[in-house]
């Protein structure tokens, strides 16, 4: 049976990179893969999501539907919100407890939600990863998404995957250290 994840954030976190990577693996490591994004209005700050279904069989499709995500990754508190319908009963959220206001918030129109992390976890099991102030004691925030993919890969037991390949042919030359470095700290946060 595929197993389907969900990667949704805010345009400019890196959320497609980190989809594409992690495509590229469970490619490399014989699944069947299939993968569709949905870029919004992602250059200004909005709602980015990726769905991945991968299985040792044939996926025939795409979309992760209502209620089917084993797992959704939220590079954004909000974001994880939003998509948590996507979520199995019995599904993991892993989020990044960080805040990007939206246009909204940013004009004045309405607050910050607070107490989103309090809510998603009354409901269903989360592992919260502050992966962006990780990420800048590496030296860079860009990095964040491949500290959330280690994460996700950790929880999945994907760790036998030549991921640091993958990064190498995937990211320009000058930020492959610090990418894999970044990926090494998510799969350490994820036990």
């Amino acid at each position: 049976m595929a197993k389907n994840i969900l990667l949704v954030g805010v345009g400019g976190q890196g959320t497609i990179l980190a989809s594409k990577i992690l495509s590229l693996g469970l490619t490399t490591a014989n699944y069947d893969v299939k993968m569709s994004e949905i870029h919004g209005m992602s250059q200004r700050g909005g709602s980015v999501t990726s769905h991945i279904r991968f299985d040792k069989d044939k996926v025939y499709s795409p979309v992760v539907e209502l209620g089917d995500a084993d797992i959704i990754v939220a590079f954004e508190k909000m974001e994880a919100l939003r998509y948590l319908d996507y979520l199995k009963k019995d599904g993991k959220v892993v989020v990044n407890d960080y805040e990007i206001p939206g246009m909204p918030i940013t004009s004045g129109v309405c607050d910050y939600p607070k107490g989103i992390i309090e809510e998603i976890k009354a409901h269903r099991d989360v592992i919260v990863v502050d992966a962006t102030a990780e990420a800048n004691k590496l030296g860079n925030a860009k990095i964040t998404n491949m500290i959330l993919l280690g994460t996700l890969i950790g929880k999945m037991k994907l760790t036998d995957i030549d991921w640091d390949t993958i990064i190498a042919q995937n990211v320009k030359p000058q930020f492959v250290e610090l990418n894999k470095k970044a990926l090494r700290r998510g799969i350490e946060l994820a036990e």
